[in-house]
């Protein structure tokens, strides 16, 4: 009579392969080859396997036989989703594990004469000392500007950053040359923007695919999640803010569209200075309470337009009305009208650049999250992990 054997084979580091062969009724063999007409079914990774990585290929195969039901199973009985080949020879799990599970066969196999004998065995997945969460600052179907960086900020520092650097992928509808950098950690975690070489191409369609789930951060720190975002680049509005020329000019799609009388940073005091170099718009507010301990003041401000995180914005402030068009006397900030202020703030978008030029001040790393553009592209080049 024609035997099923269930064979379970385990790769063990580079050393070779080692198979265990168990007969119907019988007992298990190490080393052992079928022999005859018998038909073998393996397990991938071998029946019994600890520690696997959640998304590591799981599969069962029956070499001279077919699988006639197939499932593996969590301890609830909730089954993962896979599916078997045309010749019922082999069965495929289609979706990642959980991590710290313990997952169990069943199903059966048929060989050539009809014997039929069941799959079994477990499989458990490793336990993280810490799942590593990352968010992306651009999320599905917005519009953001030219100058946007592409950012994931994790929830704790990440060892190995080749081994995320090398998962993630940006695709664009026309061609962008662009990098990946890593940034010192802010907010307790590690940070990794992309950014290109130049302002993105208007009307540019962006694509970003982190498989992050299952990554080895190191440090026994594994991936929580996948991140995926589809966005769109929207038109190209630049700021030109000279602050020699007491003006805060728009620019659209290479024509002027605005030229409003502005006050900057008053020269004299560095810490008042509006820094020179590429800012990035990062958020915008209707009405925003702004404070000074140093300087004294705690007012509300309207249509503030966030442009660094070291408290400049461009906003309406009626209080320097007169110096607006001649003078430079803020704190750093763009002072406008109302109406000049509301009107370019209907216009701003996360990602927009203004380029300040004309303060002895420089834009720096200390001033802010998003620095990216301060570096020439051979500096930012050599954040790469790669």
């Amino acid at each position: 009579m024609r035997r099923l054997l269930i064979v379970a084979v385990a790769i063990i580091g580079v050393l070779g392969v080692v198979t265990a062969v168990a007969t119907a009724g019988g007992r298990p063999g190490l080393g052992t080859a079928p022999t005859g007409p018998d038909t073998a079914v393996s397990y991938e990774p071998a029946a019994g396997a600890t520690g696997l990585n959640p998304t590591a290929p799981v599969a069962v195969r029956a070499a001279e036989g077919t699988l006639d039901r197939v499932a593996l199973s969590d301890p609830d009985g909730d089954p993962v989703e896979g599916g078997l080949n045309a010749e019922r020879t082999a069965w495929t799990a289609s979706e990642p594990l959980d991590y710290a599970t313990t997952y169990t066969w069943s199903g059966r196999a048929t060989g050539g004469d009809g014997e039929v004998v069941p799959l079994q065995g477990t499989v458990a997945t490793l336990t993280p000392a810490e799942e590593v969460r990352g968010t992306l600052n651009i999320g599905d179907d917005r519009t953001v500007g030219v100058a946007a960086p592409i950012e994931i900020q994790f929830d704790t520092h990440v060892d190995d950053r080749a081994a995320v650097e090398r998962r993630l992928t940006v695709t664009t509808s026309r061609e962008v040359e662009g990098a990946w950098g890593w940034l010192p950690d802010e907010n307790g975690g590690s940070r990794v923007h992309w950014r290109p070489r130049e302002y993105w191409p208007a009307n540019t369609d962006v694509t970003v695919d982190a498989p992050l789930y299952g990554v080895d951060y190191g440090g026994g720190k594994f991936g929580q999640s996948d991140l995926t975002s589809a966005f769109t680049i929207g038109r190209k509005q630049v700021v030109k803010a000279d602050t020699g020329s007491f003006r805060m000019v728009v620019e659209r799609d290479g024509k002027q569209v605005g030229s409003y009388p502005a006050s900057y940073g008053l020269g004299s005091d560095p810490n008042r200075n509006t820094r020179s170099g590429i800012h990035v718009v990062t958020e915008k507010f209707t009405d925003k309470r702004m404070v000074s301990a140093q300087y004294g003041y705690d007012v509300m401000e309207k249509w503030a337009v966030r442009m660094s995180n070291n408290g400049e914005f461009i906003h309406a402030n009626p209080a320097s009305s007169g110096a607006q068009g001649s003078s430079n006397v803020t704190h750093g900030c763009v002072n406008l009208s109302l109406a000049d202020a509301k009107a370019y703030y209907d216009t701003a978008l996360y990602g927009d650049p203004v380029e300040v030029t004309g303060t002895p001040v420089q834009l720096s790393p200390k001033d802010g999250d998003v620095w990216d553009w301060t570096l020439s592209w051979e500096k930012w080049q050599q954040l790469s992990a790669l």
